[in-house]
């Protein structure tokens, strides 16, 4: 359900966000509730009903250890990859 939100936002900003939000194919309203959504959103707590059904079923069984650098492991893997 939508609500209105009035906010009190200087001129030159409104105009400038209009601009940009016309540039990415929104509306203003839709860039500021997608805005709101990221600062909001618990980024490592996925909701159950969020996951299709099939992710549901593989969501936990592999076990990896506490301190696993996932980002390292990517890292390398990349460079392996492409050779870089």
């Amino acid at each position: 359900m939508n609500t209105k939100l009035t906010l009190t936002i200087e001129k030159e900003i409104i105009e400038i966000a209009k601009k940009y939000a016309k540039e990415k194919g929104q509306s203003l309203s839709e860039m500021v509730e997608n805005y709101f959504k990221f600062l909001t959103a618990d980024r490592t707590k996925i909701k159950e009903k969020q996951l299709s059904p099939k992710v549901r079923k593989l969501r936990g069984i592999i076990k990896a250890e506490d301190n696993v650098d996932f980002n390292q492991i990517l890292t390398e893997e990349l460079l392996k990859k492409y050779g870089i």
